[in-house]
């Protein structure tokens, strides 16, 4: 009997971990369709705490992570955000989107690849 109420409790925490997971990727991508960025950067990291155990989740985080860092304007950081997803996930069909989005963003002129970030220094504000 203690051996049937253990697989219960064990079952019933593994159903909340599932839950609690789909429930914060839902909220990413309604916060994502809002242009809510940071609430959906809060709503992944939610999802990567309690996906740990289910890397099958990761790469489509990632691409969201990496879209929302194209909609911030934060173009290198999402291109290196692709650039991991394809590395990691290379038969994946989020990487393929991936792949993609860096076609498009070196067809826009905010990514080349191969070429190393230009640095251009900050002007000089004067204190007062």
């Amino acid at each position: 009997m203690r051996t049937l109420i253990l697989l219960a409790a064990a079952a019933s925490l593994v159903g909340c971990t599932r839950w609690s997971m789909d429930h914060h990727l839902d909220n990413a991508y309604r916060a994502y369709d809002r242009g809510d960025c940071a609430r959906v950067m809060l709503e992944l990291s939610q999802v990567d705490r309690t996906s740990r155990a289910r890397p099958f989740i990761h790469p489509e985080v990632s691409l969201l992570r990496g879209q929302c860092l194209e909609r911030q304007k934060l173009y290198v950081d999402a291109a290196q955000t692709y650039q991991y997803l394809i590395e990691r996930y290379p038969g994946n069909e989020y990487a393929y989107r991936a792949a993609a989005r860096l076609q498009t963003l070196e067809r826009l002129g905010h990514y080349r690849a191969g070429q190393p970030a230009q640095v251009s220094p900050a002007r000089a504000v004067p204190l007062r």
